[in-house]
């Protein structure tokens, strides 16, 4: 993969910020064009739902702010782009893709424990995105302690700890944005479909059993297939069931 910086991207690497999201609104009411962000150190790193993200130095905190021009729904759908191209990007600077795989809705797993989230944040009104921020955390060095996670989280891993890769943040973040500029232009040529197809390929747990649960319900079943909105099919015991938001157990 060439780590040549895509043309139409620009490209920012901050010493300090408080987050990568944060700064992508404080920006995105001026963008010509997608910005990458990439932050050395964040005071203020943040998860799904607002859960604090443990972000020790070497980590990779990056967040990708664009002004699309779909819909909210399709949109959001970059959450699955984004994903695919940190799995090339984590095989271009690794190596290898043994040990590699997706997890729905947004996670990356190494060997069975979460290396990476994707965190998508939007601002707009009536359907019409102001601006969509990707967020993307790996713990390159470093994985947060056990103990510091929701229970049935799976276990933190990091890089160096599981394969013993040493990468520079800034060697990620050019690999990262390499690969999403050309998974970007799949999703903007062909749809999603050729972008899910891609991704089930790389998923996790697929045809096995595992529970998604929300604030009002939790459903288990066997894991069938994402569908062309994005959401989650699990086959149940009361039949098929398309889930569209959730945190996945295993």
């Amino acid at each position: 993969m060439s780590t040549d910086w895509p043309e139409g991207y620009g490209r920012q690497v901050l010493a300090e910020v408080d987050s990568t999201l944060n700064e992508a609104a404080r920006i995105a009411p001026t963008l010509t064009r997608p910005e990458w962000i990439l932050a050395l150190h964040q005071s203020a790193a943040r998860g799904r739902r607002g859960r604090p993200w443990a972000n020790p130095k070497g980590n990779f905190s990056a967040t990708l702010v664009m002004r699309p021009p779909e819909p909210a729904g399709t949109a959001a759908l970059r959450s699955f782009v984004a994903a695919l191209a940190l799995f090339d990007a984590l095989v271009a600077v690794t190596g290898r893709a043994e040990g590699l795989a997706l997890k729905w809705p947004n996670d990356v797993l190494l060997n069975g424990g979460k290396l990476a989230g994707i965190l998508l944040e939007s601002a707009g009104q009536g359907g019409h995105l102001a601006h969509l921020a990707i967020g993307i955390g790996v713990n390159v060095v470093a994985a947060p302690e056990p103990g510091a996670l929701e229970p049935g989280a799976l276990r933190p891993v990091s890089l160096l700890g599981e394969v013993g890769a040493q990468v520079a943040p800034e060697t990620l973040f050019d690999h990262l944005a390499s690969a999403y500029a050309r998974r970007e232009a799949e999703f903007t040529a062909r749809g999603f479909a050729p972008i899910r197809e891609a991704w089930l390929a790389r998923a996790a747990k697929l045809g096995q059993t595992i529970t998604a649960r929300t604030a009002a319900r939790e459903t288990s079943g066997t894991f069938e297939t994402v569908d062309a909105s994005g959401a989650l099919v699990l086959h149940t015991s009361e039949g098929r069931v398309a889930i569209p938001a959730a945190d996945v157990y295993f």
